[in-house]
């Protein structure tokens, strides 16, 4: 073959590679960046897997319909509050969350706050991963997944499953990808939509929420949008932040959900994982 047909040979195989094998959504591409049509929605709304799935893959599909689901239990954000000595108790989320049709949870107020949010998001998308969860998750391990002790009273941090997503820190690596080794960690430069994370500001305490995606705006200056329920939406709803305002941040992404049968409920975790610092440039 001379040099001029395999090079027209070597050009047809390329082409047609990217049907035989296509690129995943934002696979190879960092900081994928969302546009202004991708923000129209505003603060509330019902379309997070409309809007973000074209740019997500794997079960963080299932995540944005959960994000749907459980904003759909307060289009108006439905009031943040957060008090660990509050009387009655705190609500995580302000409805009911059941996994496999079981209940976690009777929520004593009808408010959310972060961790509790992201927390419903991920077992919501539980809920459409494994339809017959009910019938194969042990016991032991439903108890463990519970966000209420058995009287009703508040679960503490770093019991069991939902303990340790609530707790100060990194919960939801702690949680997802060492507790129960349903995740992996990823590099912010990797993140797409339905993504988990912590972050830590730099001025103030931490964050858990679910990744929408980074945003550069017309004035040059870049930003995170994430789903989640916290003082300035009152409640669930979606916020753009400038990424001077965040010291770190742990990002996951569910990939295991089927370990939801199978974790060690005894498990230790490592409480001083590092966070990732965002360069962007």
């Amino acid at each position: 073959m001379n040099f001029k047909k395999y090079i027209a040979v070597f050009s047809v195989v390329i082409f047609f590679s990217g049907f035989l094998f296509p690129q995943k959504p934002g696979e190879g591409k960092k900081f994928l960046t969302l546009t202004k049509e991708d923000l129209a929605n505003g603060t509330y709304h019902l379309n997070h897997y409309k809007t973000f799935s074209k740019y997500a893959s794997g079960y963080n599909l299932q995540v944005l319909k959960a994000v749907d689901s459980v904003q759909a239990h307060a289009l108006d954000g439905g009031t943040y509050f957060i008090g660990v000595k509050a009387v009655p108790a705190e609500s995580p989320v302000n409805y009911e969350l059941k996994f496999g049709g079981k209940s976690l949870l009777t929520p004593p107020k009808g408010s959310s706050y972060c961790s509790g949010s992201a927390y419903a998001a991920f077992i919501e998308s539980l809920n459409m991963i494994l339809p017959d969860a009910a019938k194969k998750i042990s016991n032991d391990r439903f108890e463990a997944i519970r966000m209420q002790e058995p009287d009703g009273g508040r679960r503490e941090d770093w019991v069991k499953l939902w303990g340790i997503w609530n707790a100060d820190g990194f919960g939801s690596q702690y949680a997802m990808v060492q507790y129960t080794n349903m995740g992996q960690d990823v590099k912010p430069e990797d993140a797409i939509p339905g993504d988990f994370a912590n972050i830590s500001w730099k001025h103030g305490a931490g964050h858990s929420v679910v990744i929408l995606g980074w945003f550069l705006d017309e004035q040059g200056s870049k930003k995170l949008l994430f789903w989640s329920s916290q003082k300035k939406t009152n409640g669930y709803g979606d916020l753009l932040v400038s990424l001077d305002e965040i010291k770190e941040i742990k990002i996951v992404r569910l990939t295991k959900p089927e370990n939801i049968y199978h974790f060690d409920i005894k498990k230790e975790v490592n409480k001083k994982v590092p966070g990732d610092q965002i360069n962007w440039e």
